[in-house]
């Protein structure tokens, strides 16, 4: 009940946020409804429809993370001086933003079924009265109990996963005059991208001809490709800090003046915040350009309206994970930019270090992400 109170007067861009995170939790769950659908029509592919539920948990870490983003940029979650002499500590605060993260993916799970129930023909008075019953087996009574259950996931791990983010902890305190280091993922994380790599092209190069079903009739490849990209996605997303920090490092390099001494530092601070979201957006776009590569390749029309709404929810959430940490970086820093402004420091400066901040990280991700679509794709083309 806190959390709805504090919803209603929160400002509208919050509240938006609020609503993307609600949008995509209803198509993982209208996902999750057609993967359902599909095993009450299909009682005899029962391997198929799990290999199916299982892709549809890729667009659901997508908007779980998502979501997280979200509920960290919440500024009615965010401690403030008064409230813990209420009861409102930083424990109540966080439960209040799984709280809010819960009402907003179970709102989107609501309309995910009553879009579901629409489709299949069994609401009616509405445009496109069962206009995909026979896909969704309209012919079959829902499953209630198995539908309610797979709604419920993305609510529970969604606020699970904000809880735990948000959780009450205490960093160690630096040495005093310490050197800032390298976020230590990045070995692990290059080490992963080249195992994903490697699994893609043995798996690509076997003779099995069993593809793997996903929804939309993508049934080109073995699930050993999508195990592959699997561990290239992690492993970039592990990376991501490093060369978000050797980012940084560069722009210091050489003689820095006083907007690229800026830059880079600031970057140091951000890698680990921005790192890992834009490492899984280049492994998203890496992914989508070696689809698209072998798409064109083929000429077959392999992709379905579900693998193509899976695909933009993916995309959809990473990026706006994306933005939603950026947004989040500059909340962190907006004392130390008015202290800048207070001293002097002319506006130009701070957002000439933006863009080169920005340049720094677009000719790096650009060419890998160019690069691991391109070793993704050459073993399937052939």
């Amino acid at each position: 009940m806190l959390a709805l109170r504090l919803a209603r007067g929160t400002h509208p861009l919050v509240l938006t946020r609020r609503l993307l995170v609600a949008a995509a939790a209803a198509g993982v769950g209208f996902l999750l409804l057609c993967t359902l659908g599909y095993a009450v029509g299909h009682p005899d592919r029962s391997s198929a429809s799990a290999l199916r539920l299982l892709w549809c948990a890729l667009p659901l870490a997508a908007t779980v993370q998502f979501a997280v983003a979200v509920a960290r940029t919440d500024p009615s979650t965010r401690p403030r001086p008064g409230l813990s002499a209420v009861g409102l500590g930083p424990a109540r605060l966080t439960a209040i933003a799984a709280a809010s993260t819960a009402v907003a993916c179970t709102l989107g799970s609501t309309v995910a079924l009553l879009f579901y129930l629409h489709l299949r023909g069994d609401i009616t008075g509405l445009p496109f009265d069962g206009a995909a019953a026979e896909l969704l087996a309209a012919d079959q009574p829902v499953p209630l109990a198995a539908a309610l259950t797979l709604l419920a996931v993305l609510p529970v791990v969604a606020a699970t996963a904000a809880g735990l983010a948000l959780r009450p902890r205490t960093a160690p305190a630096a040495p005093e005059g310490a050197e800032k280091t390298m976020p230590s993922g990045l070995p692990w994380g290059i080490a992963l991208v080249a195992i994903g790599l490697a699994i893609e092209t043995y798996a690509a190069q076997g003779d099995s001809k069993s593809g793997l079903p996903l929804p939309g009739g993508f049934d080109g490849n073995p699930a050993g490709v999508l195990a592959g990209w699997v561990l290239t996605a992690v492993g970039l997303a592990m990376a991501g800090p490093g060369l978000a920090f050797g980012c940084g490092r560069l722009l210091q390099a050489v003689r820095p003046g006083a907007t690229r001494l800026l830059a880079g530092r600031v970057l140091m601070d951000e890698s680990r915040r921005i790192g890992r979201p834009l490492g899984v957006v280049s492994a998203v776009l890496s992914g989508l350009l070696a689809a698209a590569q072998l798409y064109e390749s083929d000429g077959s029309d392999a992709f379905g309206p579900l693998t193509a709404l899976g695909a933009a929810l993916i995309l959809a959430c990473t990026t706006a994970s994306l933005l939603t940490a950026a947004l989040e970086s500059r909340q962190g820093r907006a004392h130390t930019t008015e202290a800048l402004l207070r001293i002097g420091a002319p506006p130009t400066v701070l957002r000439t270090a933006a863009l080169l901040r920005a340049g720094a990280l677009f000719a790096v991700f650009a060419p890998l992400t160019w690069a691991v679509a391109e070793m993704a794709a050459l073993p399937l083309n052939g």
